[in-house]
């Protein structure tokens, strides 16, 4: 398939120019311009390896480029974790228009963090590392203020997997399609059970507003550009430090 980056550029040019501004604000020429070089090497690499199963470069603009970068605007905090990054979806697009953050993209398949680190050197992301380790078995020095996760599983199994890697004020953004009322009760009664979250209520209880509820993921509904299937965004407190609680009991 004869790849013509132009053409991609206008069609990454024409869905920026419809999500919301600060997104596209967030990227310039040069940026645009190695968001495409990504796509090309990218295509190179799957005519050897199967790293995506969306072939089409036109697809990929709006599937991989666009659908990682719908999150930006949660982005604001590092440093980021990509849990499950793949080809480095959505930590590479993330990490272009957030050059002045921290990131980390974890992957536990060898073919595919190789790419990455190809990537990145062509791309010249020095702020991001490649961790090639199943996420069981990862044990950072540092932990993480904001973990970003596209469609890698259950909101349950993302949440016991990420709490444990979060900073006191992280929280974990994970990208869905249509989001499941039994997968949402799901990550609610695993929240109800969980010790930290239930000594961070308790000790909130007497300032906190009347009604107010004390861990609430947020669910924030999104809209790709050349994605017609719904999308969603789910934010998840985590970590020691619960909207305003900290491990001293202190509210700030």
């Amino acid at each position: 398939m004869t790849i013509d980056a132009s053409e991609l550029r206008a069609r990454l040019d024409a869905g920026l120019a419809v999500m919301p501004t600060e997104i596209g604000d967030s990227l310039d020429a040069t940026a645009r311009d190695k968001l495409i070089q990504y796509l090309l090497l990218l295509g190179r690499w799957n005519q050897a390896y199967n790293l995506t199963a969306v072939r089409d470069p036109r697809e990929q603009v709006a599937r991989h480029l666009l659908d990682s970068l719908a999150v930006l605007p949660w982005v604001t905090q590092g440093p980021v974790l990509d849990l499950g990054t793949g080809a480095g979806l959505p930590g590479i697009p993330l990490a272009l228009a957030r050059p002045g953050l921290a990131f980390t993209l974890l992957d536990s398949n060898g073919k595919k963090a190789r790419f990455v680190r190809q990537a990145l050197l062509e791309l010249g992301l020095e702020q991001v590392d490649v961790i090639q380790i199943r996420l069981e078995a990862y044990q950072p020095k540092r932990k993480f203020a904001t973990i970003v996760a596209r469609a890698l599983a259950s909101l349950r199994e993302l949440y016991l997997s990420a709490r444990g890697l979060a900073a006191d004020d992280g929280r974990l953004l994970a990208l869905k399609g249509r989001l499941a009322k039994e997968e949402l009760a799901a990550l609610v009664a695993c929240q109800a059970a969980d010790p930290v979250l239930a000594e961070a209520a308790r000790a909130a209880e007497v300032t906190r507003a009347p009604g107010a509820r004390l861990s609430e993921s947020r669910i924030h509904p999104l809209v790709v550009p050349g994605i017609d299937g719904e999308r969603t965004l789910i934010e998840v407190p985590l970590g020691g430090s619960i909207h305003g609680y900290d491990k001293n009991h202190r509210h700030r």
